[in-house]
């Protein structure tokens, strides 16, 4: 267990000047950086796997227990206002429920019956998607939701900092990070939790990106739950297509705030043609374009087929 061991590096950590202490945790951080590159082709591969899943109706789902689970909890809720990712298409499994976001729960992680039951009670089934994080890759919470999810057809990924551990084994899509000892021994918040961090959102956005939830670098799908989101969603329209003020937000507003449909809407089609358009290619904005210019007798944009 790598992320267990005392490292003699930092043996007398707290003993060194704050300075010193800096350097050598910021040493680790890169170090994690690091980690996730050396596993760039394994992220690569498990993201175009979960994307032929999700295309139809399946469901993401997210199982940790302790630090690896909050970091797991979390990616999958920024999928919302970010993407705009269907909650009924999102499962967080957090060992010991939402009291665990903060605060340690007595024996959650070891609670092989509950996960058991979340996979159960959930349906977890062959359309489905779940990804397990442990520093570890023996947490058995973790484990179990995975080996039953897999059991059942689901398609799964487990992302581990110590190899040839549990976790990556049984998994189809091993994400191993080899962030090695931590600066504090067995801390996995620090080098471990950096890494899992940097892989979830690089997973989750590669995905969310060859789904056709963003569009020329902007973020098409996000909701606009405040004024400065209102503004974005304004300013990406405008950017879209040319247009600006008072037709942008009647557009918008038509729209039901979405900006795939208010670009659309700003090109000419009708809403029902937009909508139609959308649903037939799967919510791509650059797919939907292409489909009505073909439909028109135009050429075809870069964006074909995303």
């Amino acid at each position: 267990m790598h992320t267990e061991q005392l490292s003699p590096r930092y043996a007398d950590i707290d003993l060194w000047q704050p300075g010193d202490i800096l350097d050598a945790m910021i040493d680790g951080q890169l170090a994690s950086v690091a980690a996730v590159r050396e596993a760039r082709q394994a992220i690569e591969a498990a993201a175009l796997a979960i994307e032929a899943r999700l295309r139809n109706a399946g469901r993401l789902v997210y199982a940790g227990a302790g630090t690896s689970g909050r970091l797991a909890v979390q990616d999958g809720a920024e999928l919302l206002p970010t993407f705009s990712w269907p909650k009924d298409r999102l499962l967080l499994l957090l060992a010991g429920g939402e009291a665990a976001m903060t605060q340690a729960v007595e024996g959650a992680e070891d609670d092989t019956i509950r996960a058991r039951e979340h996979i159960a009670d959930h349906r977890i089934g062959p359309e489905d998607v779940l990804i397990g994080v442990a520093a570890s890759g023996t947490t058995p919470f973790t484990l179990t939701c995975l080996r039953e999810a897999r059991q059942r057809g689901a398609l799964t990924v487990g992302i581990a900092n110590n190899p040839d551990t549990a976790l990556l084994t049984d998994a189809e899509y091993p994400i191993y990070l080899a962030t090695g000892p931590e600066p504090i021994a067995g801390s996995t918040r620090m080098n471990a939790g950096t890494s899992q961090r940097i892989t979830l959102n690089l997973l989750s956005t590669l995905v969310m990106i060859r789904l056709g939830r963003v569009y020329r670098g902007m973020m098409v799908e996000v909701q606009a739950c405040n004024a400065k989101l209102a503004k974005r969603r304004e300013r990406m329209v405008a950017h879209l297509t040319g247009q600006t003020g008072e037709p942008v937000r009647e557009a918008l507003e038509r729209a039901s705030g979405s900006v795939k449909l208010a670009v659309l809407l700003l090109q000419g089609y009708d809403l029902a043609e937009a909508e139609a358009v959308l649903e037939r290619v799967g919510g791509g904005l650059g797919a939907a374009i292409d489909h009505l210019a073909k439909a028109s007798g135009g050429e075809a944009s870069e964006t074909d087929g995303l």
